[in-house]
């Protein structure tokens, strides 16, 4: 009798990856992964050459800041993946790097290694509150309809993003924003490429958007539409802002800026911390991570890498680091372990080496994903109760400030204060409410500072 040949055994590696990752329990592959991680990557790659223009302008070396935005994403985005196993990738936060350098450095005269040392202090004021559970009932404290309000804000956000990368909407002083010029090369080479992501998805062809984004890249560099001169790069340039944070400076800070250090350390807590949950909660939402309770698992893994990640950033050199909602792209693509984030953070770690040749991939070509992204991420509306107006005032509010302040902690806030000024309107008040007032009382208290400033 002849005995059916053995099948080989998996390779070591893939054994690794299934149980330390749980791929086959999530639905997904190593290859899925790989694909989400890099799509993941290829959509946020603009920060290796943002964040450094903007902390630039606060007279940090921009050399210095392009390396320890890499370092700083690949840290934060490996520890993501190996601690909390999910999707989630970071790198240092637009908004509150303008804060840093703009408001921080430039109209309160904070030198820019004492702004350092008032960042890693509010990544251990956030570890802190971690450690005593404080954010995670913040998290508890939001209404579930919220967090899909949330999403489908999120989602308005991404989309505009997009749009707006791809000069498809432009900046109006009559209107706000209005059509860009539909005949040049960027809304063009946009439109191209959300045609071909869209077709790509419809066909169910696996890695539908990184083609897109390779295939939209090509046709910009064919057509001369990526022109990129980049300047003399080396990794030593990461000791230029490398353990440059000034942590005695911060407690030094006198006279005018007593309050202001009170000012910078309460900013970079509440948007990074909103900021942050707002992003878990769309991107494990849009995974299939989430249970049937609206409990996200492992959260406080998340939240103590998230403040582990803000801390290295600033050791590292850069402003604070959080949550992308670029995240969203490669969970579409596939991602739903935190294999992707590992890739993520790896491709971050090579781009260490070339930081200066990111532009290689136009916004015009990675626009279409986030487009797409954010048209797909309207699923958690209907979950909402829009007939109920105590539910869709609240709601409505979340969705439409996240995209028209370029804010998701603002559409937190309108969509958390609301909701608990409606409670307080029908008389319906438990005692499990309490941290949800004090919430609404702080966002309250947020807006008339931000009035008076």
């Amino acid at each position: 009798m002849t005995m059916p040949p053995a099948s080989a055994p998996p390779a070591p590696a893939a054994t690794f990856f299934e149980r330390r990752f749980d791929l086959t329990a999530r639905g997904t592959t190593l290859r899925t992964e790989a694909l989400a991680g890099t799509t993941t990557f290829l959509t946020m790659a603009y920060i290796v050459l943002v964040n450094p223009a903007i902390l630039g302008q606060a007279g940090m070396p921009v050399a210095g800041v392009a390396a320890a935005t890499c370092f700083a994403a690949a840290f934060a985005s490996i520890l993501m993946g190996f601690a909390a196993n999910v999707p989630l990738a970071l790198a240092p936060g637009m908004g509150l790097n303008a804060y840093f350098s703009f408001t921080v450095v430039q109209q309160m005269g904070v030198p820019w290694p004492i702004a350092l040392g008032c960042v890693f202090l509010s990544g251990v004021a956030f570890l802190l509150l971690t450690l005593v559970g404080v954010r995670q009932m913040i998290v508890a404290a939001i209404p579930r309809h919220l967090f899909a309000a949330v999403a489908g804000g999120i989602g308005l956000f991404i989309g505009f993003i997009g749009l707006k990368n791809a000069g498809i909407v432009v900046g109006s002083e009559a209107t706000a924003v209005t059509l860009g010029n539909m005949r040049a090369p960027g809304p063009l080479l946009a439109l191209f490429g959300l045609l071909l992501i869209g077709a790509l998805s419809i066909r169910r062809v696996r890695g539908a958007m990184l083609i897109g984004i390779l295939v939209t890249t090509m046709v910009g560099w064919l057509f001369g539409m990526v022109t990129v001169s980049p300047e003399p790069y080396s990794l030593a340039a990461l000791t230029e802002t490398a353990f440059q944070l000034d942590l005695p400076g911060v407690f030094g800070l006198t006279g005018s800026h007593g309050l202001g250090l009170f000012e910078i350390l309460f900013v970079f807590l509440f948007v990074d911390l909103f900021d942050n949950i707002g992003t878990l909660v769309a991107v494990t939402k849009r995974a299939g991570l989430m249970d049937a309770d609206g409990r996200i698992p492992r959260l406080n893994r998340i939240l103590l890498t998230d403040a582990a990640a803000t801390m290295v950033g600033a050791v590292a050199g850069t402003s604070t680091v959080t949550s992308y909602v670029e995240s969203a792209a490669g969970v579409q693509a596939g991602g739903r372990t935190g294999l992707t984030a590992v890739v993520t953070g790896v491709l971050f770690l090579l781009a260490m080496f070339v930081a200066p040749y990111a532009a290689l991939v136009p916004l015009a070509a990675t626009a279409p994903a986030l487009i797409l992204v954010g048209a797909l991420m309207m699923v958690p509306l209907a979950e909402i109760e829009w007939e109920d107006p105590s539910i869709a005032l609240p709601a409505f509010l979340t969705v439409a400030m996240i995209p028209l302040t370029f804010s998701i902690a603002n559409g937190l806030a309108f969509g958390i204060t609301a909701h608990a000024a409606l409670k307080l309107a029908r008389g319906r008040i438990a005692r499990s409410d309490a941290l949800l007032f004090v919430l609404a009382a702080l966002f309250v208290i947020r807006f008339a500072y931000l009035a008076a400033g």
